[in-house]
């Protein structure tokens, strides 16, 4: 079973269908999911939103990284065996059973469960990325806009954990939240650049923008330039002379050497929003469309835990 749609639109465009269990080639695993993490890019994509046609060639899967169990390997894998626990990227994880090239997977240890391990790989390679292209050290002010989403959030700690000052913009409703991980909350929309000075007076070394919404020119603005400011979501990023980073492209098992210890000893935490069962997609990408969520939302499939 998978979860697609053979045309865009709003969320009944989807469907999860009976497909034939996908055979790994060479260099690939096949994963019987357990749990799937739901992003943005699934729901704009869904609607069209990169597409240059008026609809997919061919019925279009969902889902960006998942977590389950090995139950097939290519025929040159010797890096896993049946029944290893894993969990990564993994387009078209929407579904019951999923093909991976083995490099994109990383061993899911015990303390982790399912759920928390689908949420992660998105999130953590996005912002582990974001963190190095921005080059934050310990003493640095960096500014995170939507600080309370899954890549903020995961940004926001990793900068703490180099010894970074976070400063991030939030609803109201999550500044607690936020203040207690060690993150410096302010409120997003206009006077923003206000609120920050007020928290920053000298401005702040490093932006990143997670939120898309028209930032750029403020951070430029509070940046004194913007040499230091980085975006994963403003497509307008050129204008402004800001550099944007889209696609995964580090090696995942340097990126969770890195970053699972810090979510062993809890100085990284990525709150799971919400829990669907697979058949409950459309619900979950409609509560992923209105944004502002405190972290992520994953698909379940079977009994996951």
């Amino acid at each position: 079973m998978a979860v697609r749609y053979a045309r865009y639109g709003d969320p009944g465009v989807l469907s999860l269908d009976a497909v034939d269990v996908p055979v790994p080639g060479p260099g690939e695993v096949r994963v019987a999911v357990r749990a799937a993490g739901v992003n943005p890019y699934d729901w704009k994509s869904r609607r069209g939103l990169y597409a240059k046609d008026a609809a997919p060639a061919e019925p279009a899967r969902v889902g960006l990284e998942c977590a389950g169990t090995v139950d097939a390997l290519g025929p040159d894998v010797t890096t896993w065996s049946p029944g290893d626990a894993v969990f990564g990227l993994a387009s078209g994880s929407a579904a019951t059973h999923v093909v991976v090239p083995a490099g994109r997977l990383v061993a899911k240890p015990e303390w982790l469960s399912f759920v928390q391990a689908a949420a992660l790989p998105v999130a953590c390679e996005t912002a582990y990325r974001a963190i190095r292209l921005l080059d934050v050290r310990a003493g640095d002010i960096l500014l995170v806009h939507a600080a309370a989403g899954a890549v903020g959030l995961v940004a926001s700690q990793l900068a703490l954990a180099r010894g970074a000052r976070v400063v991030g913009t939030a609803g109201t409703a999550n500044h607690d939240f936020l203040t207690s991980l060690g993150i410096e909350p302010v409120l997003y929309g206009d006077g923003l650049a206000a609120r920050v000075l007020a928290v920053a007076p000298d401005g702040v070394d490093a932006v990143l923008d997670a939120s898309g919404r028209g930032v750029l020119p403020v951070s430029v603005e509070l940046a004194g330039g913007p040499e230091r400011v980085l975006t994963i979501a403003d497509g307008s990023a050129s204008q402004y002379g800001v550099r944007a980073t889209w696609s995964a492209d580090l090696p995942l098992p340097e990126v969770f050497q890195a970053v699972l210890p810090l979510v062993e000893r809890g100085a990284v935490t990525l709150p799971v929003a919400a829990t669907f069962p697979l058949e409950q997609v459309a619900a979950a990408q409609t509560l992923s469309e209105t944004g502002h969520l405190r972290g992520k939302i994953v698909l379940t499939v079977g009994a996951s835990v």
